[in-house]
């Protein structure tokens, strides 16, 4: 395959990359003035990314780059999910960093930045590639996370994100290490071959232990989660609700990847490992969720829960498995894409608000806003007859039918516990005493948004669900 032909299939990546930098150039060149017209053209640019991506035919899947890359039906799902999601952050982004006189045309830039290394990770099929797309995505959002400089939280976070990345990139990289000293190679083909040879596969193993580490991180996953509540607290309102929607859709489709393509053969070994993570994810989410008063925080344990359901399909080690995690994982990034909108929404004369204690008695200050939280809230409790259950019902289904009845079993259970913190803040909302109404006037963007979130929960929209089920399965039929 000639170059250009195999340039052809990163026209998306390509995009983003010149983009950036040419908004870069303009953004110093036309000065202070410049942030509202680079974030329209940055959306503008990872939307247009996204239609390329829809139209570009990838028919039973192509490998570029002597096998560091893959362009295929999943990598082409998961990038239309990114892109989209990360151009409706920043458009949510603009009446905030407005009002918080963050307005720089530097925010919109490392959003894009961030998607393009996004981009590269769910085509990844080389622990080589995989780890610089890893680093590329990540250097964005460490900045992201500190964006606020004159805020101590916010610097707290970034900080706080940047070690632990660290931390969790060198675990990523002494895995990778191993994998390639026992495999002799780092692309996803030739591991899968070494490991289908059977014997002894101890340092493989070993190997795959410390990538599993690594990548959890990036999913936030206990017990590697401990970067999680503080950044979502201490980071700008829009930037954590980029950071809960497509990177953590990026880094679980790269989980399934990296899981499904070189290792499906030791299976035995792994999934022990993503059934204990996913466990040990539900519990945390669901008990440490209920003491929560801040919002932000309480929407940290609740992504930190999510992922372990999300992991409950990817441990089955099928394509249906993988199947339901990408169907959860788009469910989940509307629900969160919705809540945040919401979120963003909570805002009075004096600045923005955070507590739960704010919403009392929204119900009757505000009931258009009331109900489309509370249409969120319960999807994101799995609630029948809404899209958030549906999510739950088809990894559960995967599990059982993988023969994890057990892990089904108390997936289910941590449904229950979880679906109380949730329901204490419908509660307050509806019928508690009203607190001082918030500002009326939120923006057009977030309201389509939350609207439009709320109107996607439910499954008479047919045709949504329908058209999301039969793109995951033909996506996860690309991996095995």
């Amino acid at each position: 395959m000639g170059v250009f032909e195999t340039l052809s299939f990163f026209v998306p990546e390509l995009l983003l990359a010149v983009g950036a930098m040419a908004l870069l150039i303009a953004g110093v060149y036309m000065g202070e003035r410049s942030a509202r017209p680079i974030a329209l053209a940055s959306a503008a640019l990872l939307l247009a990314a996204c239609v390329i991506v829809l139209l570009t035919p990838v028919g039973g899947g192509q490998t570029l780059f002597a096998g560091a890359f893959r362009i295929d039906a999943f990598s082409s799902f998961a990038k239309a999910i990114v892109f989209a999601a990360a151009a409706v952050a920043i458009l949510m982004s603009d009446r905030y960093l407005a009002g918080e006189q963050l307005g720089r045309f530097e925010y919109p830039v490392l959003i894009v930045l961030a998607a393009f290394g996004m981009g590269l990770m769910v085509s990844a099929t080389d622990l080589i590639a995989l780890y610089m797309a890893v680093e590329t995505q990540s250097l964005a959002l460490y900045i992201l996370a500190a964006f606020n400089r004159d805020s101590r939280r916010s610097t707290e976070a970034g900080l706080k994100y940047f070690v632990l990345g660290a931390l969790s990139s060198g675990l990523l990289l002494y895995g990778a290490s191993l994998i390639y000293g026992f495999a002799g190679s780092t692309r996803f083909d030739e591991i899968a071959r070494v490991a289908a040879m059977g014997g002894d596969n101890l340092g493989l193993a070993v190997g795959l232990v410390f990538l599993i580490a690594g990548l959890a991180f990036k999913v936030s996953a206990a017990p590697f989660h401990m970067w999680t509540p503080d950044v979502y607290e201490g980071a700008p309102t829009p930037v954590t609700a980029f950071f809960a929607a497509a990177p953590k859709f990026a880094a679980m489709a790269l989980f399934a990847r990296a899981m499904s393509a070189p290792f499906l053969e030791l299976i035995d070994d792994w999934r022990p490992i993503i059934a204990i993570i996913a466990v040990a994810s539900m519990a945390v989410g669901a008990f440490s969720a209920i003491v929560q008063t801040n919002i932000k925080r309480l929407m940290a344990y609740s992504s930190i829960g999510h992922m372990g359901y999300a992991l409950i399909g990817l441990a089955a080690g099928t394509a249906e498995g993988v199947s339901s995690v990408l169907i959860y994982m788009a469910i989940y990034v509307v629900m969160t894409v919705g809540t945040f909108a919401c979120i963003l929404m909570m805002r009075r004369r004096g600045g923005m608000t955070e507590a739960i204690a704010d919403l009392s008695g929204l119900s009757q200050t505000n009931a258009p806003f009331a109900l489309i939280l509370t249409v969120l809230l319960f999807s994101l409790a799995g609630v029948p007859p809404l899209a958030g259950f549906f999510g739950k019902w088809f990894v559960f289904f995967a599990a059982v039918n993988a023969d994890l009845v057990w892990l089904a079993a108390i997936g289910a259970v941590m449904s229950v516990i979880s679906a109380y913190y949730y329901l204490r803040v419908v509660w307050i909302m509806w019928f508690d005493e009203p607190a001082p109404a918030f500002e009326r006037e939120s923006g057009p963007v977030l309201g389509a948004a939350s609207s439009i979130s709320a109107l996607l929960m439910f499954p008479g929209l047919v045709v949504f669900i329908g058209a999301l089920v039969a793109a995951a399965e033909k996506a996860a039929a690309s991996l095995f």
